[in-house]
């Protein structure tokens, strides 16, 4: 007999999947059952970061498992519509939404131009937004749904006065809003299609997770890291749950897997992207 795991026959869609976090959890999926879709706004590699969408569809594929690329540029409304269409045409509706992808601007807000705030705003607050929208009419003719939003506990409010100093040297202020904004997004969607058998959360790392955007913003010296597989097997238990009851969570990596008495695989083929 065939032992079923926990996403066979779901197909699952990760955004931001060229690396680190988002490549962890499609991988996790993968390796789950899912059949996944990765996007990213290149598919080869970029000089600046190591690992390229690419890379995760080879590794899943090596690893048995089925996985396309499919490029879009999560800032144009007309490339969030053909991921959509690509897919469903390429794997079938989508099953697993899961958004991470991001793009940040660290520094004081008197600094922010319109464009790198809108920019900011449009990558991580309308995408999510908008992609639920067009995968949500599919996931309610099956009954069954769950959407991920990635999350950081920059959305939370600094504790204060007097505020640790490190919060106006890294600039955050506009990147809690943009996270803030999607942590509602998510509890109030998880409301909206609770009678639809769709579970919806936010997912967050509970320490820093040493990703190529870490490194580069500087929030790895000195801080408690996390390795990237408790971020992936945390979204695995909120695209696998019953939605309902594990729904409309804003809900931290460690935390979340300690109350579901759950750790990641001692032999994973999830590997962190340094």
């Amino acid at each position: 007999m065939i032992e079923l795991r926990e996403c066979d026959g779901q197909v699952a869609l990760v955004t931001g999947a060229s690396r680190g976090i988002g490549a962890a959890i499609a991988e996790r999926l993968a390796s789950a059952g899912a059949k996944v879709v990765v996007t990213a706004r290149t598919i080869t590699p970029v000089a600046k970061y190591v690992g390229s969408l690419q890379d995760t569809v080879d590794r899943i594929t090596a690893a048995g498992g089925t996985a396309v690329a499919v490029q879009a540029d999560m800032n144009l409304p007309g490339d969030r519509a053909r991921l959509i269409a690509e897919a469903v045409d390429r794997l079938g509706p989508v099953d697993i939404l899961v958004n991470n992808a991001a793009i940040t601007y660290s520094m004081p807000f008197t600094e922010f131009t319109e464009k790198r705030y809108r920019l900011m705003f449009e990558v991580q607050v309308r995408a999510p937004f908008e992609l639920a929208q067009m995968v949500v009419p599919s996931m309610r003719e099956r009954g069954r749904g769950w959407i991920l939003n990635i999350t950081s506990r920059a959305g939370t409010h600094p504790q204060g006065p007097p505020y640790n100093r490190r919060y106006g040297s890294f600039g955050v202020t506009v990147y809690g809003m943009v996270k803030a904004a999607l942590d509602r997004f998510s509890t109030g969607l998880a409301a909206e299609l609770y009678n639809d058998g769709i579970a919806v959360n936010a997912l967050a790392p509970w320490d820093v997770v040493a990703t190529p955007g870490a490194l580069a913003h500087d929030l790895v010296d000195g801080a408690p890291v996390e390795d990237v597989s408790w971020m992936a097997e945390a979204a695995l238990a909120l695209c696998s749950g019953d939605p309902r009851t594990l729904t409309g969570r804003v809900a931290y990596s460690q935390p979340l897997l300690a109350e579901l008495q759950r750790r990641p695989p001692a032999a994973s083929s999830v590997a962190s992207q340094p």
